[in-house]
Formats: structure tokens, sequence, C-alpha cells
């Protein structure tokens, strides 16, 4: 009989972390920072370094023991955007698809790329890390997951692969981002430095390490080319979700919506870039963009509606997940202890040299992003205590930051708090286990590299260009 291996339910795992946090509460101290409004944006708010306070023993929280079930809905609530794009996306993919546009496409590039496989590897990984390190795209990528699935297939690759070529340079550009408004930005903001200083040497290491897992992620590819029993999903059934339909002649008509497809997403892109749109405007485009498709193919209003519906169901697993995901940090706020755990960790910093602190900086956040999976929402937290922090140990405060961005971007790829990945590893039918085991030693690797940045940054950060 052969053996099964590791094979760990995404939401059975998430359930287990959720279960954990709300354990947690009753064991760690409660404890909260002062929060002001944040200088340019009042609605938002940030920490006050030092002026952590256990919480008053009257002010103390005891959930009850069904509190994380009722912390799913509220994680379903405050993951509604994600939760809405993927529903609304799927729809309009499933319309796309009912076209044949995009099979036509996507069967014409198999035809020309079938025996270059490092080609489209290549081309996703400069396409995906450029969108995350300029404007922090992540959940604009989740649509194109199907695609780049049935892609990877159809060239004898798995996916598995197709997984590794969006959120591999997904995590290297958020972890190496120049002008992310959504991460970069706001660390470099609170700490102090100009913002978008150090681009061009964080555009460097964005290259260095994207050639790394580049060289991890095509020899995983031709060795499930070579034996396709090789593959971590070999035991995974992909028969049906993924067809390759009968009809796949690009048309007059199919390209046109190929074209308004393209142009839709470079709309979002300029928007997102300069009009600062985000996931309820990329929802419009998308929706745009379906019934327009319709409207060239003069496909049936009815026929319209069973479509975009049969393709947001295909979307309830993932959907899911993604709230589930998100009720891990609402369990560890109602139970007032994330405030301490973060306290706790970066108090280990103090008094070290330099060169110990960064690289426990990056420890820190790293650590820290398990908790708080949230680019944006970690900055808040962690970089008003790890900028005075980085005063008094004689950490620039650009390597501050740096700090801050590896530990958020790169650990990205693999923590499990992480609605946004974990919920397309669901899409595309990859166990966790099977991600982790792909992704870990690829992460070791990059947050070697990383350490080596951060001690350069320390020592040499004026002569890089860093500042």
């Amino acid at each position: 009989m052969q053996k099964r291996g590791l094979n760990i339910d995404s939401l059975v795992l998430i359930f287990s972390f959720i279960i954990f946090a709300q354990l947690l509460s009753y064991v760690v101290p409660q404890g909260q920072f002062e929060t002001q409004p944040y200088p340019d944006n009042p609605e938002r708010s940030m920490v006050v370094a030092g002026t952590y306070e256990p919480v008053a023993a009257s002010d103390e929280v005891t959930m009850p023991p069904w509190h994380f079930l009722l912390a799913i809905t509220k994680g379903l609530a405050d993951a509604q955007d994600i939760i809405f794009l993927i529903f609304l996306a799927g729809g309009v993919i499933e319309i796309l698809r009912r076209s044949g546009a995009i099979d036509a496409a996507l069967h014409g590039a198999v035809a020309r790329l079938g025996h270059s496989p490092w080609i489209l590897i290549a081309g996703c990984f400069v396409m995906f890390s450029v969108g995350s390190f300029a404007i922090g795209m992540g959940e604009e990528y989740v649509p194109l997951l199907p695609i780049i699935v049935t892609m990877c297939l159809a060239m004898r690759m798995d996916a598995v692969t197709a997984m590794g070529m969006v959120w591999i340079p997904y995590g290297i550009g958020w972890g190496c981002a120049g002008i992310n408004p959504f991460g970069v930005l706001i660390a470099q903001n609170i700490a102090g430095v100009p913002l978008t200083s150090g681009a061009a040497p964080r555009f460097v290491m964005m290259v260095l390490m994207l050639a790394i897992a580049f060289h991890h992620v095509y020899r995983y590819a031709m060795r499930v080319r070579r034996d396709p029993s090789a593959s971590l999903v070999a035991h995974v059934n992909y028969d049906s979700g993924f067809e390759v339909p009968d009809d796949i002649h690009l048309t007059r008509s199919r390209i046109v919506i190929l074209v308004l497809f393209l142009l839709g997403l470079v709309t979002f892109v300029y928007g997102a870039a300069t009009l600062h749109w985000y996931i309820a405007e990329l929802n419009a485009v998308f929706l745009a963009i379906g019934l327009i498709a319709a409207l060239i193919v003069r496909m049936p209003a009815g026929e319209v509606s069973q479509a975009f519906l049969e393709g947001a169901a295909k979307m309830a697993a993932p959907a899911l997940i993604v709230g589930f995901a998100r009720t891990i940090a609402i369990v560890l706020s109602d139970g007032q202890i994330i405030d301490t755990i973060v306290y706790s960790i970066a108090g280990l910093l103090e008094g070290m040299p330099p060169d110990v602190s960064a690289v426990g900086m990056l420890a820190v956040q790293s650590i820290t992003n398990f908790f708080i999976p949230s680019g944006s929402g970690q900055a808040f937290v962690t970089m008003p205590i790890m900028s005075p922090l980085a005063t008094l140990t004689d950490v620039p405060q650009q390597t501050a930051v740096l700090a801050f961005q590896f530990g958020d971007g790169l650990t990205n790829m693999i923590i499990p708090t992480n609605a946004l990945v974990v919920g397309a590893l669901a899409l595309g039918r990859v166990p966790y286990a099977a991600w982790v085991r792909f992704v870990a030693p690829l992460l070791a690797k990059l947050l070697v590299l990383a350490v080596v940045f951060m001690v350069l940054s320390v020592h040499f950060g004026d002569a890089l260009g860093f500042f």
C-alpha cells in the first residue's frame, strides 16, 4: 500500500490557529500602547513608543470559550474587500472563459512557449515582482491564478510551479519594494527618512533575490517535466476546473476582448498609482470588462448570469479561507494581547550591537508578521517601536525600514496567517504542507541574503546609495 504523505487541509490548519490564538489570550498578559492619529492621515492611528502599559485589572477581558466562533463572523466581515474581490473576479473570469478569449490566448501562448517554460517563468517573475515593488499589488494577481495553473499543466509542469511563479515574486517585490505606498512609504514616513529614498539599491536587491528564486522554481519545474511523479501535488486531481475547451481559435472578437482585458488592467494600474484606487475600483474595472465582453460576443443575459454565478461559486472555498485566516488577528486583538506580543519581542533587542540589533529587528518583524500579516498594519504597529529602538542601538533608520520590509514581504510567502496566499493555494488546489516543502528551502536562502543586505546597509549605506 502506498504511504500517504503529510496533507494538512488549509481550513483545518487555519481553524487550529484560531483556537490557539484564543488559548494564548488566557496565558499572555494583556497590555496596550497609547495611540495617536497618524500625521498625514487622521483616520489611521499609530502606537506611541514607550507608552506600553499592562491593562488594568478592571479593564481586562476574559473571552468566553466560544468567542472564537463569534470572531469568525468578524473575520469574514473584516476581510470583506478581498472576499468580494475573489467572488466578483471569479464570476467575471468565467464570463471571459465562456467567450473563449482567455483559453484561445492561453493555448496560443502554450503553442509558442511549450518548449521554453523558462520564458513563461521569467515573464511572470518580472510582471508580478514589479507590480508589488511599485504599487504593492497582490490581491490583483488572484484572478490570474486559474489561467497560470492551466498554462503550467499544459506545459507538463504543475500547480506548485504556478503558485511559485506568482507568490514568490509577490513576496520578493514587497520585501524589496521601493515605492510601494502600502508598505515602504509608510515605514519610511514613520522612521523620518525621505520617501522613496533608496529605491535604486532596493531594486538591485530584488533582482538578486529573483535570480535565486528563478533557479529554485525552474529546477523544480524541469524535474516535474521529466518525472511527473516528482510533483508535490501528484496526488491531487486536476481533471476538472482546468479543462481545455474544444474551441480555442483566436477570432477577431476574442482579440478585442483580450485587448479590452489588458486595457482594463492598465487602467487600474494607472488609477492605483495616480488616483489611489484600490479594491473597490478593481472590482468595478473587472465588472465592466465582463459586461463589455459579453456584449462583444452577444452572450444572452441569462447565460451571462449563469456564467457569473458559476464562476463566483467556484471561489467559495478560497473566499471562506480568507475570512477564517483574518479571524486569527481578530481573536488576538479581542484578547488584548497583540501589543503585548510585539512589545515583548521588541524588548529583546535593547543593548545589542548594531549588526546584531539589525538582524534581530529582521527576526522580530518576521515573527510579528505571523500575527499581523498586513503590511500597512504591521508598519503602524512596529515601526514606532523599531524607529526609536534603532536610534538606541546605532542602527540606521533606513536599515530599520529594510528589516520591516524583509520581515513582512519575504515571510508573506509562507505564513499561514496570510489570507491572500493561503486562499490562493486553495484556489490552485495546492495543500499548504506541499507549499511549505517547496518554498521553505528558498525562503531560507532569501533570508540569508537579506541578513547580508542588512549588515551592508549598517556599514556601507551611504556608499551604496541607500540614503
